[in-house]
């Protein structure tokens, strides 16, 4: 190719990345004036292309938000659970396949740990159990969980394997089986074998109390009847997190968009398991009726995005929005941690996706 012709190319090429990551910046902008507060991290190959924070870290003291904060990942946390999950199968102390009754005395049957992971157990809501029995004042764990499901023992609401249906249950019982096959604490655990080998420095399963003398925790904020952001923490009754704060397994890992980048990253090595198990975490389940479930373990599923196979997790507690995105095939990143429930969160979603460009 003649110079003139390939400066030309790598010219087009350099604008038309400049005029994508516009995009972004743009959306960013727009999300931040409309009173967004979160950070937005965006890579490719692991390499950061976009990073900013916005808002604050506290409404009331009127902190301002920091890329380096740490929040709550809600939800995104089963992905860390599965994992645990996964490392007790290569370390020979489980097998997916096996009955949920051979670990724990839960009044159901016909439950594997794989129905657990891929949330096709039909088990009721633990959430419902407790918000409408357990005393508020006192933080519940996994033992309580467990207990008041075997009294009050809801009825299953499908056959295991018959269907999909989001399970927090699920995941708490995971929990449990993860120290039961272990005899150990499934947070110390956790940071045994997953946050210090990956160099999480920031990522950890924190207790109320922890989590206050963390200088720069992001605090979850909602909107008080006056339309003013407060601390969530204040909504005592409907904030499941504080009375439930002692469960392990569907929520409560606490992180950094940084971190996650980390975790992202080491996903796409040996660090931690085989790519052959790995696979099975990123693969539908089969249902009963033949047709398949696109949720892994841990990780929501889309076979055909714009950039091939694509992995990616949401999480929702009171006060907070988090999100991660892996286009696994091509080593693309979207990580989004908002701390006041913002609806401009998907928009950017969108944006960071459009960064990239075209396939």
């Amino acid at each position: 190719m003649k110079p003139v012709k390939v400066f030309l190319l790598l010219f087009f090429i350099s604008w038309q990345g400049i005029a994508q990551q516009k995009l972004l910046e743009e959306a960013f902008i727009r999300a931040s004036n409309e009173g967004f507060s979160g950070v937005v991290l965006v890579a490719d190959q692991g390499k950061i292309l976009f990073e900013k924070a916005s808002g604050m870290r506290s409404y009331e003291s009127n902190t301002p938000l920091q890329k380096d904060d740490i929040f709550e990942m809600a939800s995104v946390s089963k992905q860390f659970t599965a994992m645990m999950i996964m490392l007790c199968k290569e370390k020979g102390l489980l097998d997916f396949d096996d009955p949920v009754s051979d670990y724990l005395e839960i009044p159901y049957k016909g439950i594997s740990i794989r129905h657990l992971l891929t949330h096709t157990s039909g088990l009721p809501d633990y959430q419902a159990i407790m918000d409408e029995h357990w005393d508020k004042s006192k933080v519940a764990g996994n033992p309580d969980i467990l207990e008041y499901l075997r009294i009050y023992a809801p009825p299953i609401l499908f056959k295991p394997g018959e269907r999909y249906e989001y399970s927090n249950t699920g995941y708490v019982l995971l929990g449990s089986i993860v120290e039961k096959v272990s005899g150990k604490d499934f947070v110390v655990l956790s940071k045994e074998w997953i946050f210090e080998p990956l160099g999480m420095k920031n990522t950890a399963i924190r207790s109320l109390d922890e989590k206050s003398k963390v200088r720069n925790f992001a605090a979850g904020h909602l909107k008080d009847e006056n339309g003013n952001y407060v601390n969530a923490n204040r909504f005592r009754a409907s904030d499941y997190t504080l009375w439930l704060g002692n469960r392990k397994g569907p929520g409560r890992v606490s992180s950094t968009a940084q971190d996650l980048l980390k975790w992202d990253q080491a996903l796409y090595t040996n660090k931690l398991i085989s790519p052959k198990t790995l696979e099975e975490a990123f693969s539908p389940y089969r249902l009963k009726d033949g047709t398949r479930s696109y949720y892994g373990f841990g990780w929501d599923l889309e076979p055909k995005s714009p950039f091939g196979k694509m992995v990616k997790h949401n999480g929702d507690n009171p006060g907070y929005q988090t999100i991660i995105v892996r286009f696994i095939e091509e080593n693309k990143t979207i990580i989004i941690l908002n701390n006041n429930v913002h609806p401009a969160m998907m928009r950017l979603v969108e944006a960071a996706t459009l960064s990239f460009g075209r396939k």
